[in-house]
């Protein structure tokens, strides 16, 4: 793997269970890596005995609070947005140009393609996970996109016939970000704070993508002690929903998901959320 690239591991209260960590490296995954936690996290030496101090990376999380639009007056500690915007600065004070930016439970790593009238799966494993994580580093420069990002389950409900596999590309980027260190992204939100930036950031213009042809998959939510979970189950999903209809409420209402669990989740409204991208065909040529 290129060395300007490095795996960021955003993690907080689970050094015994870092489960993108072993995803990793069963999938062959052998370039630069580290774990990001902040300074209140009473597990920090675990990190570093188990992991090695060189591959442990903490930052001040009272300083990135005061940097960050919480969106509220809550002053809550326990949030990924401060890990996610301090990632840049951390990028560029290691010398990276790139960096894919993880949460820590993830599972497994998918290719998706379809088979007659299913969507099939297969594990990215070896020299193709390099030369995935190559392509999509070109992606992000070609296109010019704040992130680019992996799909998640929930982009595949009703499978081919859900529709957004034949979309190809999404205009959202969840949980799996693909990053130029040079190219910061400020994160919004206690919580949903992905959500909130990529539908307000990209009303202004700027393109957030999810390439559907690779699925990470994630432990179940709250299913897990550490990070976030604890926050989530005092309030549930109720009050993280509404920081991105506080953000967009042009184009963002609050709405049911019916999985394996029926849950309040936020609904977007992706004609009045960002601009759209035409074909090259329609360019009206200039008159001279």
């Amino acid at each position: 793997m290129r060395d300007d690239f490095a795996v960021f591991i955003l993690t907080h209260g689970r050094a015994d269970n870092v489960v993108t960590m072993k995803t990793l490296r069963k999938h062959g995954y052998a370039g630069r890596w580290y774990m990001i936690i902040d300074d209140e996290d009473p597990t920090a030496d675990a990190y570093r005995e188990k992991f090695g101090a060189d591959h442990v990376i903490q930052f001040c999380k009272q300083e990135a609070h005061d940097l960050a639009d919480t969106m509220d007056n809550l002053n809550e500690h326990r949030a990924i947005l401060y890990a996610r915007n301090e990632s840049f600065r951390i990028a560029r004070e290691l010398g990276l140009t790139y960096f894919l930016m993880l949460d820590d439970d993830y599972s497994d790593l998918l290719f998706r393609f379809p088979v007659g009238r299913s969507l099939q799966s297969k594990s990215v494993c070896g020299e193709n996970l390099e030369r995935v994580f190559n392509a999509m580093l070109a992606f992000l420069d070609t296109s010019g996109a704040a992130t680019v990002a992996f799909a998640q389950g929930g982009d595949f409900i009703g499978g081919l016939a859900g529709g957004n596999f034949k979309k190809r590309l999404l205009r959202k980027a969840m949980n799996a970000f693909f990053c130029r260190a040079d190219r910061p992204i400020q994160f919004r939100g206690t919580m949903n704070e992905d959500v909130t930036t990529y539908t307000t950031l990209g009303s202004r213009g700027e393109l957030f993508f999810t390439f559907v042809d690779v699925h990470i998959i994630q432990v179940a939510t709250q299913s897990l002690g550490g990070g976030m979970t604890e926050a989530y189950k005092e309030s549930g999903t109720y009050l993280k929903t509404f920081y991105s209809v506080m953000s967009m409420p042009s184009a963002i209402k609050v709405g049911m998901m019916y999985s394996k669990h029926q849950r309040i989740h936020h609904r977007i409204d992706w004609e009045s959320c960002v601009p759209k991208i035409l074909n090259e065909k329609y360019r009206k040529e200039r008159q001279t």
